[in-house]
């Protein structure tokens, strides 16, 4: 590889101009979660819910009466752990990018990729089981079979990689995954009223928060329309725009100049 091309791929990304690629990211934060929660009600990128879910499956196995103990494991409880435990397994090939250097251009280019190959392996999946997209009731998900355990679990690792990515960056975005943070810190901004200036620590959060429900939207209205092994396919195609998207952020020499 040429020295220059080396040189422009390990350059670290101002994470003030990265407001595109970060932005898409909480995008695909909706648009994951409402392909998975439509059809089995699991949330790929909010681990929160899945991991209280095993508390209260392993609580079962101590309560109820005598002789109306229940000690299984129910499907919606093995989702969860795939989730959570797929999930994990994504967050940790984040730690691939320390080593690379977490900001530079050409990681966060090619992690993205990565995230858009989970994405494909998604639909594939999905798309071999030829089972539906939307669940009627929690006690009847679109999934069970073998294959959506695999789209689940591909989904998830997607959602786990784009959080370490992320949180990397180490800006107003936070991992680009969990908003509960973000909603919080919005709130106790003290500059949240200002209205005659832009303000980065107040502008970034809403622009998170809107994205991720434009994504969650617009999943559901595609899918529905044609379904989830196609409305991961288009995911998969974002996620590939996004990819390439991170090499055209400026650099942080660059961006200091324009402070």
């Amino acid at each position: 590889m040429p020295d220059g091309i080396r040189a422009y791929l390990m350059t670290d990304v101002d994470g003030e101009l990265s407001t595109f690629p970060l932005a898409a990211y909480c995008f695909m934060t909706g648009f994951i979660d409402a392909v998975s929660f439509s059809a089995v009600f699991i949330w790929c990128a909010f681990q929160t819910g899945n991991t209280v879910q095993l508390s209260l499956a392993l609580a079962r196995l101590f309560e109820g009466p005598a002789g109306h103990h229940d000690g299984s494991f129910h499907i919606a409880d093995k989702q969860a752990l795939t989730s959570l435990f797929t999930f994990l397994f994504g967050a940790f090939l984040g730690r691939i990018g320390d080593r690379i250097g977490p900001r530079t251009r050409g990681w966060l280019a090619l992690g993205t990729f990565v995230q858009a190959l989970f994405t494909m392996g998604a639909a594939i999946a999905l798309w071999k089981t030829g089972q539906g997209s939307v669940a009627e009731s929690r006690g009847d998900p679109a999934w069970s079979s073998a294959g959506t355990y695999a789209c689940l679990g591909l989904m998830s690792a997607s959602m786990g990689l784009q959080g370490i990515m992320g949180k990397r960056v180490n800006t107003q975005f936070a991992t680009t995954i969990v908003l509960t943070t973000v909603w919080c810190e919005l709130m106790a901004d003290p500059k949240l009223f200002l209205m005659r200036r832009r303000v980065i620590s107040r502008d970034h959060k809403v622009i998170a928060v809107a994205a991720l429900f434009v994504g969650g939207f617009a999943s559901r209205a595609i899918l529905q329309s044609i379904g989830s092994p196609a409305a991961l396919g288009i995911g998969t195609g974002l996620r590939v725009l996004i990819a390439a998207s991170w090499l055209f952020v400026p650099g942080k020499a660059a961006g200091a100049g324009k402070k």
